[in-house]
């Protein structure tokens, strides 16, 4: 019998809830936690931003209108959302990156953005 590890923030830490209103995560239970199914890697967790919203519409993935046959409500500016490791390093890129909650990004977002980057953009910054 395997024990459950838990996930493990970026801080090395355990993992905590991104959001759960609205739900987020790639298994939609408010973690940014990821398995080798989630391609898009949804392990980096974000306050969105209204320039966020903008420049992720822009880019083909439109997260603020509301998809009811989704269950999805729609984000505005505020909310917290675990957004794809790759998609947050291309807005950091661009000027566009929204502030990373560092207590619930999870650690695999390391093989993808350094942790220095992170904290550059740390929604409260750790000490």
């Amino acid at each position: 019998m395997n024990p459950q590890v838990e996930p493990q923030n970026v801080l090395g830490t355990a993992l905590v809830t991104c959001s759960c209103n609205p739900m987020t995560g790639w298994f939609r239970d408010g973690l940014c936690k990821t398995d080798p199914t989630d391609h898009g890697q949804h392990s980096v967790c974000c306050v969105v931003t209204e320039a966020f919203l903008t420049y992720s519409k822009a880019q083909g993935n439109d997260l603020s209108t509301p998809r009811p046959d989704f269950g999805f409500p729609g984000l505005k500016p505020g909310d917290n959302w675990c957004v794809c490791a790759p998609r947050w390093l291309e807005a950091f890129e661009d000027g566009m990156a929204p502030p990373v909650r560092l207590e619930a990004t999870e650690a695999s977002a390391l093989g993808v953005i350094s942790l220095d980057c992170l904290r550059s953009h740390a929604a409260n910054p750790a000490p």
